[in-house]
């Protein structure tokens, strides 16, 4: 969803004003701070107005997801596991992230959109976020994630980015500042598991907007 000189349709299902914007100014007026949001850039007037007339899910489950019950491969994901997944238009550009349940997909967190993030910074965020969610709740089940950086930068208790803090994202740093303390404060007691996307298919925490 960054800039681009092709006329892009942005579909808003759910948001301040739901609806189908002819710009990304516009779209990001109904969903920034909309908590739970869900909306989706379209290269046409007609496509956009068939993927309104359906539900988010149905369109943005189409892309690149498996049924994870009906799995043949000889090494399957742990279905009762949370999966964090970022999306974000541009490097740096408009930032978000989210966690669901891998088994049913239901949505645990979301945050964003933040202004000038990185899709690294956002994978490591929502690992964080997953990580408290489960000691707020007291359970043990493993997080899968599709980033080996944001994974790493876990086991190191340090997040090492070449992006720059500026007045734009200083409320995304703020939030990096404040897992990175976490992290320090809580030791990690749960797996943290690679997803294996070639076999699997896209992490179920998927935005579908590829």
């Amino acid at each position: 969803m960054g800039r681009s000189n092709k006329q892009k349709y942005y579909v808003v299902w759910r948001g301040q004003k739901p609806g189908i914007y002819p710009s990304w100014e516009q779209c990001k007026e109904q969903v920034q701070g909309f908590e739970g949001a869900q909306y989706k850039s379209f290269t046409d007037r007609d496509e956009a107005e068939r993927a309104y007339s359906k539900s988010y899910w149905e369109i943005a489950n189409l892309k690149g997801k498996k049924n994870l019950q009906e799995l043949t491969t000889k090494e399957k994901p742990i279905l009762n596991s949370i999966s964090v997944d970022a999306a974000c238009s541009g490097n740096p550009g408009t930032l978000e992230f989210r966690g669901v349940f891998t088994d049913t997909e239901t949505e645990l967190f979301r945050r964003g959109p933040y202004e000038k993030g990185t899709v690294n910074i956002g994978e490591f965020l929502a690992i964080i976020l997953a990580l408290a969610w489960l000691k707020k709740h007291k359970l043990t089940y493993p997080i899968y994630s599709d980033s080996k950086t944001a994974m790493a930068w876990v086991r190191n208790k340090r997040v090492n980015t070449k992006l720059q803090r500026t007045p734009e994202n200083n409320e995304l740093f703020r939030a990096l500042d404040n897992a990175v303390a976490w992290l320090k404060m809580n030791p990690v007691k749960v797996k943290i598991l690679k997803w294996k996307t070639d076999i699997w298919g896209e992490i179920p925490a998927d935005y579908g907007r590829k």
